[in-house]
């Protein structure tokens, strides 16, 4: 999850109620946000169709910054983990951009991400083999310039896999969506399946929000052991959950009521 100037919320807002959801703001996510208590009780995530993960051929998650794939299908990482199956995330940035102008040069901030997202996948794993992590190192925001070569490096990384999770590509994060299409391209031309996660979705959204494709959302379930496991690898993003700099930089992109969204027992997925 990034912030980014065009599209993206600013740092440090904390989300509020989006009190019509049916109308877009000039700016979606940097807009106060649907409570998670309003999620929760709309009775038409418990109706959704339940999956099972994948059972074998392996997982192939992509991911636009370091952490959207902890956030959006680490319970997806953690069972098929577990299960003995082999798990590969490709994450096409840094995240060097979360906290524009702030004290931390970019390039300190990207290895803090990149450190985090290894540590998260690791505690995901844990029991199972190892995730293998592939970095394209796309210019956090401007990952839509580079979608060509993207494309052609997923369709390698596709092959021998039986299943790609990637951010969805309505999710109105230009880097989220781009991922998306990037992914949808890739697994046309590899013939793999694509199931997409969404992130942004969460707060911009709301109940039987029409712009979110309903029809097509799955729910899959998680064992105690993997939403444990996905909680503790969401502490590991310590650069997103609490300022950067305490007393220089206070500015926090997942403040608690943000992460309630991710914490749940469940994830959902679009196929």
């Amino acid at each position: 999850m990034s912030s980014e100037p065009a599209v993206g919320r600013g740092v440090g807002a904390r989300p509020g109620r989006l009190v019509d959801a049916t109308r877009e703001p000039v700016n979606a996510i940097q807009a106060p946000g649907t409570p998670e208590r309003d999620w929760i009780r709309w009775r038409g995530l418990d109706r959704l169709p339940r999956i099972a993960p994948p059972a074998a051929g392996g997982l192939v998650v992509v991911a636009a910054h370091p952490d959207d794939e902890v956030l959006g299908v680490g319970g997806l990482v953690a069972s098929t983990s577990a299960a003995g199956e082999r798990v590969r995330v490709v994450v096409l940035t840094d995240g060097e951009a979360s906290h524009p102008d702030g004290p931390i040069p970019p390039a300190e901030l990207a290895a803090r991400r990149v450190g985090e997202s290894t540590r998260a996948l690791a505690v995901l794993s844990a029991g199972g083999p190892a995730v293998e992590i592939v970095r394209l190192g796309l210019p956090d925001t401007g990952v839509a310039a580079h979608e060509v070569a993207a494309r052609a490096a997923l369709v390698d990384l596709l092959a021998g896999y039986a299943l790609c999770a990637a951010p969805w590509s309505g999710d109105l994060h230009a880097d989220h969506e781009a991922a998306g299409r990037i992914a949808a391209a890739a697994c046309a031309a590899a013939r793999t399946p694509l199931v997409e996660y969404p992130v942004w979705m969460w707060h911009w959204a709301g109940p039987e929000d029409p712009r979110v494709p309903w029809a097509r959302a799955v729910r899959m379930d998680l064992t105690d052991d993997g939403a444990r496991r996905k909680r503790r690898a969401i502490a590991c993003f310590v650069s997103q959950i609490a300022p950067p700099a305490p007393g220089t930089d206070d500015r926090v992109i997942l403040p608690p009521d943000e992460l309630a969204h991710f914490e749940r027992d469940f994830e959902v997925l679009f196929r």
